[in-house]
């Protein structure tokens, strides 16, 4: 189940039982400098890489959860929310992940903020005049 679910959808994750817990009360920012997206092309997958124009590290906005597996150990997992594509993401991919900015961070990560409307009004695309992208070389591809 836990590989099916490897991103949460802004527009239902208040509703859907597998993060509507964690949406209210486990929060999370997931700390990266750039991601990938792949577009496809026919039986193609190109990679791009997006970044800040800034350079510098971002939030995406998360959740997290801790599970216990059948043989009782422990399993901590995150998943992280996408919502719809930028202008510049747009062309390459139909989701992107939510990029919280930095004047609303504490807004998503205060455990004592439950106003729904508030939190989701956070979990829009990131202006595409502040990201760059490029065509990405991965090794193997």
């Amino acid at each position: 189940m836990g590989n099916r679910m490897f991103n949460a959808r802004s527009e239902t994750i208040a509703e859907k039982p597998s993060f509507r817990n964690a949406f209210r009360k486990r929060r999370c920012l997931i700390v990266a400098d750039g991601f990938y997206e792949w577009q496809k092309t026919g039986r193609m997958r190109k990679p791009f890489l997006f970044r800040l124009k800034s350079g510098k590290p971002f939030g995406f906005a998360g959740l997290y959860e801790s599970w216990e597996a059948p043989d009782r150990q422990p399993i901590h997992t995150c998943t992280i929310i996408t919502t719809q594509p930028n202008e510049l993401i747009k062309p390459i991919h139909d989701r992107m992940p939510v990029i919280v900015p930095t004047e609303q961070q504490a807004i998503w990560m205060n455990p004592e903020n439950q106003n729904q409307k508030v939190l989701l009004s956070l979990l829009q695309p990131c202006p595409a005049e502040w990201m760059d992208m490029q065509e990405a070389q991965i090794d193997g591809h």
